[in-house]
């Protein structure tokens, strides 16, 4: 018997699987550039320098402190940047409902340990 050739090919399923990893992809990316923690900054006339590379601290609502990403007590803060050249810029970003005594704590600790290019993020008033 003779097997019968192909006509043409049914593309859909391989549309099926590249729209499942695209949307894969997109929803990646979008987590990446939003970042993992979620902070509503405080609001202020003028907006954040761009173009230098900062380490970022962040404190969330409920006052945990984060270094890059990952979450450290106050005095793992410390350990964390006493590893840092006194000269590399520091931005704070602090939630705008968190207690003021946190955020001084962290200015605080920063201060302490010498470092003068401590800045802290805001959005820009509307």
């Amino acid at each position: 018997m003779e097997d019968k050739g192909f006509d043409s090919i049914n593309v859909i399923p391989l549309v099926d699987v590249m729209l499942v990893l695209l949307t894969i992809v997109l929803t990646t990316s979008t987590f990446i550039a939003t970042g993992m923690i979620s902070i509503s900054l405080p609001k202020a006339s003028q907006g954040q320098a761009e173009g230098l590379r900062w380490q970022t601290i962040s404190i969330d609502r409920a006052g945990r402190i984060y270094f890059g990403n990952a979450e450290v007590p106050l005095e793992g803060l410390g350990a964390a940047v006493d590893r840092l050249d006194r000269e590399t810029p520091l931005v704070v970003r602090a939630d705008c409902n968190i207690r003021l005594q946190v955020f001084i704590d962290v200015l605080d600790l920063l201060n302490g340990r010498g470092f003068k290019k401590v800045t802290v993020q805001t959005e820009k008033r509307q």
